[in-house]
């Protein structure tokens, strides 16, 4: 069954592509070019060499080919030239269109979205983040399946599933691309029942978490950002990061202390890109919830790319898609170390006011960051002196599980505490407090 959802037989890696954006009109061409030339890092993150860069402007899209036939004939002419093994869109095409290409072409034909998607797949790490990436794939793959197997495309009876019915039934008159279908759904129905079940687990362990009421921060941001190093670097520890996109998809909680001594859970999540697969939002809104559920956003932003501007506002969109737009954000301008020009720098802090300037590489502007964390939490604790009998000796423990203990010196029979307590828990120590 697994071969089922491969979207093509790939009888070897394809290694030479030609990549293909069409837009309609003359104001977009600026972002196509943006557009196509982030494609071309999600193929090199894929290892497939990029040979050739094609920008169409096609005023009028066909349904056949998604621009005129002659554009489409000097494309693949183009391709055939170059040596491409694949033909790689920015832009969406339905299955039609990718059957129309490939019959016609004699190449590999996908588009941006199976890219990420073989991206993700190779990163998915956890249980979740696999069982996501795999509906995403099956339900991407589904209607594509016809010309998967068209070999298979013929009518047989019994219940040993006939010809190539590889020992599935199917009724007299089913083609095999039906029971294949039929096959392909249950499987779509049984990864979601899994999924359900490893996310109501993952919501047990968030309920458990939730009961020490310790706040957490959203790490946010578009791919490759700096997203993993800004948290090894804030929680010394040592989650993937690389130099690529989607380097990883699995989201991963560290836990760190602000200087008012009060814990905060740093939570990295999975990076944002523009026209990420609808399907993918979708089967990734589970680990994405996270922002969701924070107390506030940490938003990191490249700021030695070109297109800071509008990976910022990438991420703010897809934010509000998971409604989370309306959280408190903290914005940290990345990688300042790379920008030299001052002009530029000035602009990008036009563009995200109040943003911390860091260089995570460079160890710059932690201080600033931590202390931003530390004014956003504030107001949630409080610190105070208790006097606690020697005797309450559930108090003393309270003070240290629930709190945090700065102080501790013992008068007599009493123990003499300072600690920064949870708002929520203020009022459970109120009789020890000392006035």
């Amino acid at each position: 069954m697994s071969d089922m959802f491969e979207v093509r037989e790939r009888p070897q890696m394809v290694e030479r592509a030609l990549l293909v954006h069409v837009y309609q009109h003359r104001r977009d061409e600026e972002e196509s070019q943006s557009l196509l030339e982030e494609l071309g890092e999600l193929v090199k993150t894929l290892g497939i060499g990029v040979v050739d860069s094609v920008l169409v402007r096609a005023p009028k899209t066909t349904a056949r080919y998604l621009m005129g036939s002659g554009k489409a004939d000097e494309i693949m002419t183009h391709a055939h030239a170059l040596d491409c093994d694949c033909i790689v869109f920015d832009n969406e095409i339905s299955p039609a269109q990718q059957r129309a290409w490939e019959e016609e072409s004699k190449i590999c034909v996908i588009d941006r979205q199976e890219v990420i998607l073989d991206i993700f797949a190779q990163r998915a790490q956890t249980k979740e983040a696999t069982l996501q990436v795999s509906l995403a794939r099956m339900q991407y793959a589904l209607p594509r399946m016809a010309r998967m197997w068209t070999h298979l495309d013929r009518q047989g009876g019994g219940s040993g599933g006939g010809k190539g019915g590889a020992g599935a039934a199917r009724g007299e008159g089913e083609k095999q691309i039906e029971v294949d279908k039929r096959l392909a759904r249950e499987r779509i129905a049984r990864v979601k029942a899994e999924l359900e079940d490893v996310r109501k687990i993952r919501m047990t362990q968030r309920k458990e978490r939730m009961k020490t009421p310790v706040p957490v921060a959203a790490i946010v941001g578009y791919t490759n950002a700096g997203k993993s190093s800004l948290l090894n670097l804030m929680t010394d520890s040592d989650v993937l990061a690389e130099n690529k996109l989607f380097a990883t998809l699995d989201t991963t909680t560290r836990r760190i202390e602000l200087p008012d001594g009060q814990p905060l859970l740093l939570t990295d999540t999975v990076g944002f890109v523009r026209n990420l697969p609808h399907r993918l939002v979708e089967a990734f809104k589970a680990t994405l919830e996270e922002a969701t559920l924070a107390d506030f956003l940490v938003h990191v932003v490249d700021a030695s790319s070109a297109e800071a501007k509008k990976h910022g506002r990438t991420t703010i969109e897809v934010l509000t898609e998971l409604g989370a737009e309306e959280k408190q954000i903290i914005t940290v301008l990345n990688k300042i170390d790379c920008v030299e020009d001052q002009d530029r720098l000035n602009e990008l802090k036009s563009e995200f006011p109040n943003a911390v300037l860091m260089s995570v590489k460079e160890h710059i502007g932690v201080d600033d960051l931590v202390a931003r964390m530390n004014q956003m939490l504030h107001d949630r604790v409080v610190r105070a002196d208790y006097r606690v009998p020697a005797y309450r000796g559930d108090i003393i423990a309270r003070l240290h599980s629930d709190a945090k203990v700065l102080k501790l010196d013992y008068d007599e029979a009493d123990a003499v505490i300072t600690a920064v307590v949870p708002k929520q828990l203020e009022s459970f120590f109120d009789e020890f407090r000392v006035r």
